[in-house]
């Protein structure tokens, strides 16, 4: 059973004031007040606190012994307070964020550094991970938010915002004649493909859209990273589907070769995904009102 807290207030105050008509001051009541709670806190825990005295009060030996545990506990309930205002107030917590590599660059960042510099307190967690991950440590509350692609089929899961990631065909210099006329994707099948290891939501993505014309592929280099992916079609190993934001620099400054596709290729649905059934933290919420 837990006593009164009132009464371990009191008595912390006339602990320091070791004396009773000081402490019901400092707490504005009378003293008699504070005298019954005393007698009610000795006579709840069993012991004596107080060695009254005509001119105030000394703690007994048992009375050090609880002043000692329920300072600390003042103290931790007075830190506990000030770090919920400093919450509040958006001067301190941490946002945890799970994102697919493909992502981060041109659709996370700039949002983060406009949340960075409005409140720069706030400790930031980024994890890079693939959707099926991202989903899972978000039904764990272990994000507050995660960047995945769509559709998602999850009753714990909700979309709160989404966008598209458009791709495009790249390929190196040495590929030059390829980019004079769009391509049909059955020649585009017989050339080195470059792409993702198996699983992720882009190898998915692209296998699914050489299935919709009757083909199927097989990789020649499996990696994993889109950046080494760019690197090595930049080296001309072969041709590569990319994010075009992802690719967009390179293109520009001609170390990949946009082909174009007599297809074209579909665009991704990525989506900010957080827990249905729980309240966002206030530094998720901030984050969340910029994106939106």
């Amino acid at each position: 059973m837990i006593i009164n807290t009132e009464w371990y207030r009191i008595f912390l105050h006339t602990a320091e004031a070791l004396n009773m008509t000081k402490a019901a001051q400092s707490l504005n009541m009378t003293q008699p007040s504070v005298s019954y709670a005393i007698k009610q806190l000795e006579d709840a825990l069993g012991v004596k606190l107080f060695d009254r005295l005509s001119k105030g009060v000394l703690l007994t030996q048992e009375g050090y012994a609880l002043h000692h545990h329920v300072r600390q506990v003042f103290e931790e309930l007075e830190y506990a307070e000030h770090y919920m205002k400093k919450l509040g107030q958006l001067n301190e917590g941490r946002l945890r964020i799970g994102a697919n590599g493909a992502i981060i660059k041109d659709y996370i960042l700039p949002t983060l550094e406009t949340f960075r510099s409005q409140f720069p307190n706030i400790k930031i967690q980024l994890s890079q991970q693939k959707t099926g991950h991202i989903l899972e440590q978000l039904k764990q509350g272990l994000f507050d938010l995660g960047y995945v692609y769509l559709p998602v089929g999850d009753e714990e899961i909700k979309i709160v915002s989404s966008f598209i990631s458009s791709y495009c065909v790249v390929a190196g210099t040495s590929f030059s004649d390829l980019a004079q006329a769009p391509l049909p994707t059955v020649q585009l099948a017989e050339l080195p493909l470059l792409m993702l290891s198996p699983g992720s939501a882009t190898r998915t993505f692209i296998e699914g859209w050489f299935k919709s014309q009757g083909l199927e592929v097989a990789a020649d280099f499996e990696l994993n990273s889109l950046e080494m992916l760019a690197e090595f079609v930049e080296r001309d190993y072969g041709v590569a589907i990319l994010p075009r934001a992802f690719v967009a620099s390179r293109i520009m400054k001609g170390s990949l070769l946009e082909l174009k596709m007599e297809v074209p290729l579909p665009d991704q649905s990525i989506g900010v995904a957080v827990r249905k059934q729980s309240s966002p933290s206030l530094a998720a919420e901030a984050f969340l009102s910029i994106l939106i």
